[in-house]
């Protein structure tokens, strides 16, 4: 723990003392002397009392403080000053002086829940703290967190024995460290998260909104998409309220739905977690079913949370499900990765070829990601096809999956663009990508 020790500065203005006696100087008067005690450092939200403001004089006299006592200061380096009155005005005058005291932010609140999909012993940790302007940043490795370390940003599972350390730190000063230990002692291979998409209501119900947030517009997304994102409930133009882009269907299925509600305009959905629930090692898995014509390009991937802070591709991409356009013989799927000197065409990807007969429209499959430090692989149906590690690097390339952060999902499926290329008079609407669940397990 590190508390920041407070600055001390005396303003002090005395008048030379004039030789004659205790009694009347005249027209000179004296300044009398102040002296204020160090306070020492303290936290956000406690109110200045008797412990910071405590200057005396060296004659009785009345003081003023500013701020005054009761105020909450704002963390950092604050000055305080105070403006002494002397009861005996024919021979003292008033004075001043000020002293900077240090206010550091409190300490991040960790809490946990087992709602939100956890289950079997994982957990979901959050971090808070009531300081304004704060940011949190943690850390699961045993280290002290520092600011460079990884900035919170979201809800992260916890499903393996650990401790979170976290401080705050707001206007350049920390807080004392937050630490928590966790021994679930869970074993291999457990499910220890998931949305399993279940709706009981008899009608289309709404994703699950305390873990699916939505993309949406018509940005192109970098890679010059035509569709406009929907999100759930949105009714402008194009989006609509009566054909939902995404929702869960009474046969428990997520259904994500590619629409042309006119000439030339295409309407999806991108679904995410970011803000909401993120996880750092482990199996996700997808089951999944997806549409195959001219333009479609389905995807289930992950992101890093901390590309709020470094972008992308530092932030590190990993493609699970991915495939573009009409079914081929045979049918494939590509599990890629990205980062900084591998994306697009310089991009690490590996395609699986469907077995004969087999198509990724045609029927369900399941698709898996397993990370681990140093490792990213994808299997489909139990079949392993893809491994990278640091080693798959080439030289300018940076590995970004073991840079401490957790990532977030995304569940998506988009029409056109440089990639697939534009839909065409083939390309059935309405088509949708089917998604019967999304699954983590301990590695």
């Amino acid at each position: 723990m590190r508390v920041e020790a407070a600055t001390l500065v005396v303003l002090v203005v005395s008048a030379a003392m004039c030789g004659c006696g205790s009694g009347s100087r005249g027209n000179q008067t004296t300044t009398p002397i102040i002296t204020w005690a160090t306070p020492g450092a303290i936290i956000y939200g406690t109110a200045l009392g008797a412990t910071q403001l405590n200057a005396t004089a060296s004659v009785p006299g009345t003081f003023a403080y500013t701020p005054a006592a009761g105020t909450v200061l704002a963390a950092g380096s604050q000055p305080l000053s105070v403006t002494f009155t002397p009861t005996d005005t024919t021979n003292y005058t008033s004075a001043a002086a000020k002293v900077t005291l240090m206010v550091n932010p409190t300490a991040p609140v960790i809490s946990t829940s087992t709602g939100n999909g956890a289950q079997h012993g994982a957990v979901i940790v959050s971090l808070s703290d009531t300081t304004p302007s704060a940011l949190i940043y943690y850390t699961v490795d045993g280290t002290t967190p520092t600011a460079t370390s990884q900035q919170y940003q979201a809800p992260f599972l916890v499903a393996s024995n650990l401790a979170v350390e976290a401080t705050a730190i707001a206007a350049g000063n920390s807080s004392t460290v937050a630490s928590q230990s966790f021994s679930p002692n869970i074993p291999s291979g457990t499910l220890v998260w998931s949305d399993e998409f279940a709706n009981t209501t008899g009608s289309p119900a709404q994703p699950d909104p305390t873990i699916w947030a939505y993309d949406t517009g018509n940005s192109g997304f970098g890679n010059n998409e035509l569709e406009t994102y929907c999100a759930w409930g949105s009714s402008t133009s194009p989006c609509s309220t009566t054909n939902p882009s995404e929702y869960v269907g009474t046969d428990g299925y997520l259904h994500i739905v590619a629409q042309q509600p006119s000439s030339g305009v295409y309407t999806s959905a991108r679904m995410k977690t970011q803000g909401l629930f993120s996880f750092q090692y482990g199996r996700i898995e997808f089951r999944a079913q997806v549409p195959e014509a001219q333009g479609f390009w389905p995807a289930n991937w992950l992101l890093g949370n901390n590309i709020a802070n470094v972008n992308w591709p530092a932030c590190g991409e990993q493609d699970v499900l991915e495939r573009v356009n009409a079914a081929l013989t045979p049918d494939w799927n590509e599990g890629s990765v990205h980062g900084t000197g591998f994306t697009d065409g310089t991009g690490l990807g590996t395609k699986y070829n469907f077995p004969s007969g087999q198509t990724a429209g045609g029927e369900f499959h399941t698709y898996d990601m397993a990370w681990s430090p140093g490792s990213v692989s994808y299997s489909i149906d139990g079949n392993t096809y893809a491994t990278f590690t640091p080693s798959s690097l080439s030289a300018g390339m940076v590995w970004p999956f073991d840079a401490g952060q957790a990532n977030f999902i995304i569940l998506n499926l988009a029409i056109g663009g440089s990639y697939p290329g534009p839909p065409d008079n083939t390309t059935p609407f309405p088509s949708e990508m089917l998604i019967d669940y999304v699954r983590i397990y301990t590695n």
